[in-house]
């Protein structure tokens, strides 16, 4: 499937990984030895090659791209070879925030968009299945697992969860924006993206009426997404994913040993 640059095909989907930097260097990458936490390696190869390898063998992956402000360290690593040669993947250098950078990529139209980072180790193409097929008929989406879905597999993994009637919920680094309907939710997200570790005051950025909701447990996330998204007059829609670790990022070191045992399990005997 092979295109110019700049065109995505029909029927087929842009993605963007996230392989930029923290302000100050990154822990995981320090101990770790490497420049850049997306130079970490997981199951023997660095976390961008194999969340880009999962997603450009996806067949609804049209077009790749690579975001991060160090884009020719990237680039020129040894496991990024096969990445360069590819010609439906390229390096883009970010912009200084998370959702600037996203928004100068949704610039180009190339809709539909599904955007995730290069710590989701342990992406595969079930977990990509699952989300396009929630995501049918949003403007916005946003890959999500239930706390009891995690511990059921995996009880010593500790995550962020935000709490909401009906569950406690963890994000699973999947978002998806299908048109230009989503671009004033992103001149938002710049507003709060260095809060993202906060669930609720992300909430609060919505509004007085969704953060009371979402404090007293009144809403479901399910309800409070939706009305989130009415607020920018777009459909905004929580995808529940059925994979426990979807959720499970390479953020800390208790997450690279969980990550490696789970990888090696996949592994053929």
């Amino acid at each position: 499937m092979y295109f110019e640059p700049g065109q995505t095909p029909p029927d087929t989907i842009t993605a963007v990984i996230l392989a930029g930097s923290r302000p100050g260097g990154d822990p995981m990458a320090k101990a770790a030895g490497v420049a850049l936490k997306a130079l970490v390696r997981v199951g023997g190869e660095t976390m961008l090659s194999r969340v880009a390898r999962t997603l450009s063998s996806h067949p609804r992956i049209g077009r790749l791209l690579v975001l991060a402000q160090d884009t020719d360290l990237l680039k020129q690593h040894e496991d990024s070879g096969w990445m360069a040669a590819d010609p439906r993947i390229a390096f883009v250098t970010s912009g200084s925030g998370i959702s600037s950078s996203i928004a100068a990529v949704l610039a180009g139209g190339n809709y539909p968009v599904l955007v995730t980072t290069a710590d989701n180790a342990l992406l595969t193409s079930a977990m990509i299945d699952s989300f396009i097929t929630g995501t049918s008929g949003a403007d916005v989406a946003v890959a999500m697992v239930e706390r009891r879905v995690l511990l059921a597999s995996y009880p010593q993994s500790r995550r962020t969860w935000l709490k909401f009637r009906g569950g406690w919920w963890s994000g699973a680094n999947l978002f998806w924006f299908a048109n230009n309907k989503v671009k004033p939710l992103l001149a938002l997200w710049q507003s709060v993206e260095q809060d993202r570790k906060k669930g609720m005051k992300i909430v609060g950025a919505f509004g007085p009426l969704l953060l009371i909701g979402a404090v007293l447990r009144l809403l479901t996330i399910y309800q409070a997404v939706a009305m989130a998204g009415r607020r920018f007059g777009l459909s905004a829609r929580i995808v529940a994913m059925p994979q426990a670790e979807a959720c499970i990022d390479v953020d800390k070191p208790g997450d690279l040993e969980l990550a490696e045992a789970i990888l090696r399990e996949r592994l053929p005997v």
